[in-house]
Parts: C-alpha cells; sequence; structure tokens
C-alpha cells in the first residue's frame, strides 16, 4: 500500500468536520470553528462514547485487509485536513473509510458529505479512485454503503469553498431557528429564538422608517 507523504499544508487547511457542522448549520460551524466554543449534550456525549472505539490509533489485519483506525487524512487540492474513523485497505491499495455514527441515518446527506470529504483526501493521497465508503451506525450495529458519485463530490468541494468564506466573514451567520435547533448542543450559546427575534424588530424598525 502506498500513501503518499503530507505536503505542508497552509494555516487555512478546514477540518473535515467544519463540512459537516456547516451542512447541519452554518452558525453552528462558525460558532465551534471561528468562536472556538462548544459544549456537550446527550447527543454528543453518545457520539464521544462511540467514537472512543475508533479514537486510538492503530493498524490491525483481517484477512487480506489492513484496518486503520483514527487515520490523518489531508487534500491539498481542496486544502483539508482531518482523520478518518476507519479505513480498511485491500491488497491491492484500493481505500474504503468507515464513519461511525451514534444515531441512525439523518433525512440529510450531512453525514454522507463527510464521509465523502475524507474519500477525496484518500484518493490524493494513494493516488487510486475511492467510490464507496460506508457510515457504521451504532444503535443498529449496521453499515450503510455510500456511493461517493458525482453529485456528492460536488458538494464537497462546494462545501469547501462555503466553509473557506465563512471562517474568513467577520460577522456570524443568522440562527436557522427551527426544528434542528432543538437537537444541538450549542442552542443555549446560540440563542436562536432571541437573535432571530431580534432582527425581526430592527427589519421592522427599517420598514417603518421608510415609510
Amino acid at each position: 500500500m502506498f500513501v503518499r507523504c503530507r505536503q505542508i499544508m497552509s494555516d487555512d487547511a478546514i477540518p473535515i468536520s467544519a463540512l459537516q457542522h456547516w451542512s447541519y448549520c452554518p452558525r453552528q460551524c462558525a460558532l465551534i470553528h471561528v468562536e472556538q466554543v462548544f459544549a456537550d449534550n446527550v447527543h454528543t456525549a453518545r457520539g464521544h462514547a462511540v467514537h472512543a472505539v475508533v479514537d486510538e490509533p492503530g493498524a490491525e489485519r483481517s484477512g487480506t485487509v489492513r484496518i486503520e483506525r483514527a487515520m490523518p487524512l489531508w487534500s491539498d487540492r481542496l486544502g483539508l485536513i482531518g482523520k478518518a474513523d476507519l479505513v480498511e485497505f485491500e491488497a491491492d491499495g484500493s481505500a474504503y473509510p468507515v464513519e461511525y455514527k451514534h444515531g441512525p441515518r439523518r433525512q440529510h446527506r450531512h453525514d454522507d458529505l463527510q464521509l465523502a470529504a475524507q474519500a477525496l483526501c484518500l484518493e490524493e493521497m494513494t493516488g487510486r479512485p475511492v467510490l464507496a465508503g460506508a457510515i457504521f451506525h451504532f444503535s443498529s450495529r449496521r453499515r450503510r454503503e455510500v456511493a461517493i458519485d458525482t453529485a456528492l463530490r460536488g458538494a464537497v468541494e462546494a462545501a469547501a469553498g462555503a466553509v473557506r468564506d465563512l471562517l474568513s466573514s467577520p460577522a456570524l451567520p443568522a440562527p436557522v431557528n427551527d426544528a434542528r435547533c432543538r437537537n444541538c448542543s450549542l442552542i443555549d450559546l446560540c440563542q436562536p429564538k432571541v437573535v432571530a427575534a431580534k432582527t425581526r424588530y430592527h427589519t421592522l424598525l427599517d420598514q417603518l422608517f421608510e415609510t
């Protein structure tokens, strides 16, 4: 198996996890990666417990497959850096990333985007195509295979650009203030209802002064 030696990356390399955070909520992404704030709730605690299984770097073999845990990843082309929970390497060097998640499949493709970003990093590092990976849903103990197709590849590139713009912006994005907020561990820091109400108030004032 050949993995290209890592080049020195610039200081503006984006964590792969930021793409998943941005996909879920741009304001959450900015709070974590710009403001450097974080808080735990029951969902993040469960996620930490699941990742404890694969957070310790190591390697093992299962037949002809080499399994790498907590494997560092990077892409100079996309300016991404992070790690894969688990990567399975076939005898020919083909890579198959596996991302661990504590809950059931989500309606949106936030986790798929994160997995696809790992796949693109592995392609650059190994020089081999990565056509699929899997999300391991810990609650059901089942894998869900994800095809790393053209649409998902394009979504990763678009997300990387959007996150880079967000991280260089001096202003936090507006809160979404919808159903996503209930499960977000940053709800008390974000204050989506208060911020949204304040925004509506100032919008009304502006409209009054315009008339």
